[in-house]
This record gives C-alpha cells, sequence and structure tokens, in this order.
C-alpha cells in the first residue's frame, strides 16, 4: 500500500531468500573482499572485451543467487536488472543467457534499489512468487563510455571516483527465510545544475537527501529507527556533503549511524581518490557485507538509498546538466 506521497509499505514483508555479490581483481584486494561469493582474478574474465565481462558477471551473481535460495532459473517469475550502458546491454544479454521473462531498468548507479523495490512490490501484490533483481558495472566499460578508456592513462581530479568491477543480486520472494524488505520510498530527480562527470558525489548528494526526507515523513519514523542509513555511491565528497545537509533540513540520523558503500568498499585507499562508484557499488555493499551483517544478527534494520547520476555521453558532450535521483529500501531482520 502507499504511505505519504512517495512511498510503498509492504504488508507481506518480501523476504530476501538468496543474494549474491560478485567482484574483480581490485575489489578482492579490499576489505569487503570476503564479503564477495566469487572474486576474479583478472578483468577480462576470458572474454574478448570488457562489455562480455560485464555481462558474465552479472550472469554469475544471478545464477548464484538462485542457487543460494535453493532454487532453479525456471522457478523465478521475473528478472529485473539494469547496467550503465548504453541500451543497458549487459542485463539484457544476461537476459537471453538466464532464459527469465526480464524487466530492463535503467536508473544508472540508482538501478539496485530500483530493482529490489519493484520486485518487493511484484512480490507484496501477488504478482509474483519469485521475482530475481540484480544489476552490474565494470572499471572499464564505463570509464570508456562516460569518460575516457582506462588505457588513455588521463588525469582525474580529486572529486572522481572508482567505478566497481562486479555485480550483485537478490532473490524475493512471497515467503521464507531471510532479511525483510518492508517499504520502499521513490525519488524525485533533482538537477542542482552541475554538469562535471568528475563529481557525481557532490551532484546526487542533493537527491540522496530529497529521497531521505521523504521517506522519514511518509513512514512517520524516528530518526533513529535504523542501524544503518546507507547511502549507494556518493563517495568521500559526496559522503561529506550530505553529513552537513542532513542536520541542516532537521533530519536527525546520528552521523556515525550513516555510512557510504562508496567509501565502504575500497576503504582509505588513495588511488580511488573519493571513492567507489557504478552500479555494482551499492549492489556488492549490499548483497554481500551489509546482507551478511544482518544474517549474523550485527544490524537489525538498514535503509539503503542508491543514488544516480542519469547523464548519458551525449547530454555531456552538449553540456547538459546531471539529473539525479535516489531511491530508498527498509530491510528489517525476521
Amino acid at each position: 500500500m502507499r504511505e505519504g506521497q512517495q512511498t510503498w509499505r509492504f504488508a507481506r514483508k518480501p523476504v530476501i531468500v538468496g543474494s549474491a555479490a560478485v567482484g574483480g581483481p581490485f575489489e578482492a584486494s579490499h576489505p569487503l573482499s570476503d564479503d564477495f561469493d566469487t572474486l576474479h582474478g583478472d578483468t577480462w574474465l576470458g572474454q574478448d572485451s570488457w562489455e562480455q565481462a560485464e555481462k558474465v558477471l552479472l550472469e554469475e551473481a544471478a545464477n548464484k543467487a538462485v542457487e543460494k535460495a535453493g532454487l532453479t532459473n525456471d522457478k523465478i517469475q521475473f528478472f529485473l536488472a539494469g547496467d550503465l550502458l548504453n541500451q543497458i546491454i549487459s542485463a539484457s544479454f544476461a537476459a537471453r543467457t538466464l532464459s527469465v521473462p526480464y524487466l530492463g531498468l535503467f536508473g544508472a548507479c540508482s538501478t539496485t534499489t530500483e530493482a529490489l523495490a519493484l520486485a518487493s512490490l511484484l512480490v507484496d501484490s501477488q504478482s509474483a512468487e519469485y521475482v530475481l533483481a540484480a544489476t552490474c558495472s565494470h572499471n572499464g566499460s564505463a570509464e570508456k563510455q562516460f569518460r575516457y578508456p582506462t588505457e588513455y592513462g588521463s588525469q582525474k581530479p580529486p572529486t572522481a571516483q572508482w567505478t566497481v568491477t562486479g555485480a550483485g543480486a537478490a532473490v524475493v520472494a512471497g515467503q521464507g527465510s531471510g532479511p525483510r524488505v518492508t517499504s520502499a520510498t521513490i525519488g524525485r530527480v533533482v538537477d542542482m545544475g552541475i554538469s562535471d562527470p568528475f563529481n557525481m558525489g557532490g551532484a546526487m548528494a542533493p537527491a540522496a537527501l530529497s529521497t531521505i526526507e521523504a521517506h522519514f515523513r511518509d513512514r512517520r519514523l524516528p530518526f533513529d529507527y535504523y542501524d544503518l542509513v546507507v547511502t549507494g555511491d556518493l563517495g568521500r565528497v559526496g559522503h561529506s556533503i550530505l553529513s552537513e545537509l542532513l542536520p541542516r533540513h532537521q533530519i536527525a540520523i546520528p552521523l556515525e549511524r550513516y555510512v557510504d558503500c562508496g567509501v565502504l568498499i575500497y576503504g582509505d585507499d588513495p588511488a580511488v581518490q573519493a571513492g567507489g562508484s557504478g552500479a555494482a557499488c551499492c549492489a556488492v555493499v549490499t548483497y554481500g557485507h551489509l546482507l551478511n551483517r544482518m544474517r549474523a544478527g550485527e544490524l537489525r534494520r538498514i535503509l539503503v538509498v542508491a543514488t544516480g547520476a542519469l547523464l548519458s555521453p551525449l547530454s555531456y558532450q552538449q553540456g547538459e546538466s546531471i539529473p539525479c535521483i535516489a531511491h530508498a529500501v527498509s530491510i528489517e531482520a525476521e
């Protein structure tokens, strides 16, 4: 049912019965490596291009999530997925392999929670019993499309972030054992006039603020309700900005309970400059690290707010500013 203006509250509390995170060699050398189901030793994965490798990452995460749910692909009613590449080719080509009814999504780096929110809505409305939600990104393919090919070796500013090579997937079900999705808040597009593709954190932070504000307003929850409020990939720059904006807007979330996936995934590594990004950033941290902590009893309630910059190479080349969005999903332990 709808609660307030922008939020769905799920009466059935759909269950995440299986989840998986797959990563590349760079992710393997950083703090959350133990939370991945599979880590690859090279970025090519035996393929002829990074785009083909990205598709394989998504296939692996999807298959592993279904396997961990104790299911087979023929039991999945819908596959909801997206990525960063033109015409979401990684998701569409993976859907061809998985042979599951498919709905392609594009929310840029907010696709993780967009897919999870819609999967939960399908299950809650009894339109499906099992839905697979997933997304992916690849450092080589994303950098080539949106900025400069990695092999070009261009100098990046300190605000730039490192696109995660990986994929995350979750199976959402009407019943079973696991963390439950209790609500989702759908964000509005926010554009503060930033046009620099090397400053995604600064561009997306206001969108995260808008959605967080809407979520607590619609749900009428105390600001300390969640053990963690987690943004998707604002990185260090966006995390700092949002940390300043929240109290200014009377959103009294304890700042020690606010973390960002783009900061968590690579820790303090200066090589990534402002932190991690990419559609896989929130996906692998949520479906790996955060859900593992929930299953271990360390966390009971989390609000995941994945952020997305809705630009394209074409819009950037035409001098357009960057529209941004954020979607929030609340996940609670049984």
